[in-house]
């Protein structure tokens, strides 16, 4: 393999195979090379008969691309899986804490953890929760949480998903293609199975249903239509539950219920796992000039007849400046210190730590507390001047807009080359159902690759790929 310094989850530190490799290293020596390129490219065929695919915004050229996948797997072991899910339950258990706190009591500003201004002048703090009680008291009823790994044991938060968390489908699809192209390398590892997501999560909604459903909750997927980037994984995930996939004009609000268009006429929906942005949920309530969302569904849902997934006002749980407090937030509302730890985080709002980024920008990674899907972003070490000088004019005009944090070593997993393997960074979004009582964490998630050599930029709208993410049982 290329050298790298980076910790390596298949070599470690000292060139050493590490246990959960072992028995991939040992099937891999034995395979022929030109074999696997041909089984790469039968896996970039499946992808694109499958349709797997996501937008590109602002590229007219290559609106649709098929996103990169890699067919060699990550592996974590079982023992290592046992803590990220512990710390994983715990950050989840917090945030949905932290936004029933901020619509209601808002306990956790009394108590000066954190400042008003944080919550109060938010953007994507809701007013129009405050005080609404969700049904079963969730607010994150899906999750992805962004981790980045250091070395053996280190693993840190990057980024919270909460609001319409995405790339399940491509951790379904990553797996579902490994198990159709490599079905032996299943026989000889023992690798907990993610394809139960679909099942689980329809489960989870159902058991978030309001008082107002009567006997099998119907629960339905909310899409913005074919031009969204995710709408595949909205008609995978509505098709693979065994719902129905609705757009905005194929609802309407009828006698204290939202209620869906069929052949039968209109049927009452329970709950709706929409993947429409707030601003765009109801034009009676929020942006007028929606035609994504439906006319008083917000009415409806604080009155107590329907279920939103995820909860209205989720949001502000994303923003990177809130983030910053996390450790505070998790150890407020759970009386524990974090298990997982945060990246080190300056917020440009205050001046001390303004000056600092300023300072020393041509070594950090800036990022907009917004913003997302890698874009808005400053990598300080690879920056050229012209990006650092209009990066520098940005803070200056708008410090409260962005977040700073140190470039981390984050560590190497081999991905598979014409002439072998070669290490590349990744991340990792676990998937986390909640609902009353309950917080599943889906065995793996979803491993993005940076498919460029040195690169540390892994979303797939900027160049990266996605891998198979594989948990041994103990």
């Amino acid at each position: 393999m290329d050298a790298d310094p980076c910790f390596d989850e298949m070599w470690g530190t000292n060139e050493e195979l590490r246990e959960p490799y072992r028995a991939f290293h040992d099937w891999f020596d034995q395979e022929d090379l030109a074999r696997l390129r041909i089984k790469q490219r039968d896996a970039e065929d499946l992808f694109r008969l499958t349709g797997i695919t996501f937008n590109v915004y602002g590229q007219a050229e290559a609106e649709e691309r098929l996103i990169p996948f890699d067919i060699i797997p990550r592996i974590i072991s079982g023992a290592e899986w046992y803590k990220l899910s512990r710390g994983i339950e715990q950050r989840v258990t917090a945030i949905n804490a932290f936004l029933h706190d901020i619509y209601h009591k808002q306990e956790i500003v009394k108590a000066g953890r954190i400042p008003a201004e944080m919550i109060s002048r938010n953007d994507a703090f809701l007013p129009h929760m405050i005080g609404v009680e969700p049904p079963g008291g969730i607010y994150t009823h899906i999750t992805g949480i962004d981790l980045v790994r250091t070395g053996p044991g280190e693993f840190f938060v990057l980024e919270d998903n909460v609001r319409t968390p995405s790339g399940v489908s491509y951790m379904l699809e990553n797996r579902e293609t490994m198990l159709q192209l490599f079905p032996e390398l299943f026989s000889q590892n023992r690798v907990q199975p993610v394809q139960n997501y679909p099942a689980n999560l329809r489960r989870s909604l159902a058991a978030c249903a309001p008082g107002a459903a009567t006997g099998d909750p119907v629960v339905a997927v909310l899409t913005p239509g074919i031009y969204n980037s995710a709408y595949f994984e909205h008609a995978f995930l509505a098709d693979q539950m065994g719902v129905e996939l609705v757009e905005g004009h194929d609802l309407r609000v009828t006698d204290g219920r939202v209620a869906m268009r069929t052949t039968r006429g209109y049927r009452a929906i329970d709950v709706l796992y929409r993947r429409v942005d707030d601003d765009f949920l109801d034009p009676l309530n929020f942006n007028p000039d929606s035609s994504l969302g439906v006319p008083g569904i917000m009415d409806v849902y604080r009155a107590g007849g329907i279920t939103i997934a995820n909860a209205p006002g989720t949001g502000i749980a994303d923003d990177k400046a809130i983030y910053s407090y996390m450790p505070e937030i998790v150890e407020f509302y759970t009386g524990s210190r974090p298990l997982l730890q945060n990246v080190q985080t300056w917020r440009c709002s205050e001046p001390d730590a303004l000056a600092y980024v300023l300072d020393n920008l041509d070594e950090l990674v800036v990022k907009e507390v917004h913003g997302s899907g890698g874009y808005g972003m400053l990598i300080g070490p690879t920056a050229t001047k012209k990006d650092l000088a209009a990066f520098r004019r940005k803070l200056k005009a708008r410090p409260a807009n962005y977040i700073a944090q140190p470039t981390l070593s984050l560590s190497t997993v081999p991905i598979f080359t014409r002439s072998g393997l070669a290490p590349r960074h990744v991340d990792l979004r676990p998937f986390v159902l909640v609902s009353p009582g309950r917080i599943h964490v889906t065995p793996g998630g979803l491993t993005r690759v940076a498919l460029k050599r040195g690169s540390l930029v892994v979303n797939s709208s900027q160049g990266g790929g996605t891998k198979d993410t594989w948990v041994l049982e103990d």
